[in-house]
């Protein structure tokens, strides 16, 4: 059986979490927290982690700094079996401040950004771009400019554009080199404006929808799949990546658009019901 190549560029971090009854308002006042740790974060980690863990041959393209955080991401990444290559730069490593609800509201805080100053890339980077089945690259500067090295290796292109509202000009250039798109529904007043803006595009457009699972446009037909039930939320970072992940490890796998969905909701519910970017953590 064919285990699926997966290239992964894109950000990683190191986040402090805390975890709160409510989401602060937005007045000077005192809150006691619920609970408090530190994880791997960053978008491109949880694709990375998920997809190792439903058995895809991984290699993840990311930026770290020479510190500690750098250091306790690319640990746990090694662990969960990913293959990294990691441009290590004299700025911090990217981390966050996490503050969480019970009901899956987040609000995240850059608390430090990696730079990288040059635009080449290392040379196993392209190599192992150039042998994927998929390539996957995430919202990032640092990983804009593989965007058109996929393209001229001629690898799919699939990219997450997260909340974006169909406007924003930082997402632009993802947006047109991909070949499938994926977004959440959290920058939309309506579903009628999210299916239109996945109608106006000429490519295949998935949206996840939280609780109510998520939906695509394919060819101008709308196709939808609840989200999997399970008995307790634990931890909703990476859900998100959780879904396009299964999603695409089935897709590789010959699924067809029905089957592709249902395992990227089954996906999303292993993650939410576990702490961790994705099940196995």
């Amino acid at each position: 059986m064919h285990k699926p190549k997966v290239f992964v560029a894109g950000p990683v971090s190191w986040n402090r979490l805390v975890r709160l009854d409510r989401l602060p308002p937005a007045r000077p006042h005192t809150a006691f927290a619920t609970g408090h740790g530190t994880a791997v974060g960053g978008t491109s980690a949880g694709k990375a982690l998920n997809l190792a863990s439903l058995g895809a041959d991984v290699t993840l393209r990311t930026v770290v700094g020479d510190d500690e955080a750098g250091r306790a991401v690319l640990d746990v990444l090694d662990r969960a079996g990913v293959r990294v290559i990691a441009e290590v730069v004299d700025t911090a490593t990217e981390q966050h401040l996490n503050l969480m609800d019970p009901h899956g509201g987040r609000v995240s805080i850059y608390l430090e950004l990696p730079r990288l100053h040059r635009a080449e890339h290392d040379e196993r980077a392209l190599v192992a771009l150039a042998a994927a089945d998929a390539a996957v690259i995430d919202l990032a500067d640092h990983a804009r400019p593989l965007l058109g090295a996929a393209r001229a290796a001629g690898v799919p292109v699939w990219c997450d554009l997260h909340d974006y509202d169909g406007v924003a000009e930082f997402h632009r250039d993802f947006l047109d080199a991909a070949d499938r798109v994926f977004l959440n529904d959290d920058a939309f007043t309506d579903r009628d404006a999210l299916l239109g803006f996945l109608r106006s595009l000429d490519k295949p457009a998935v949206a996840t929808l939280g609780a109510e699972g998520a939906v695509a446009v394919v060819d101008g037909v709308v196709h939808h799949v609840a989200a999997v039930p399970i008995e307790e939320v634990v931890d909703t970072n990476g859900a998100g990546d959780a879904f396009f992940s299964g999603f695409l490890v089935a897709h590789l796998a010959g699924a067809d658009l029905a089957g592709s969905m249902a395992a990227g909701a089954r996906q999303a519910a292993l993650c939410l019901g576990s702490a961790g970017l994705a099940p196995e953590l």
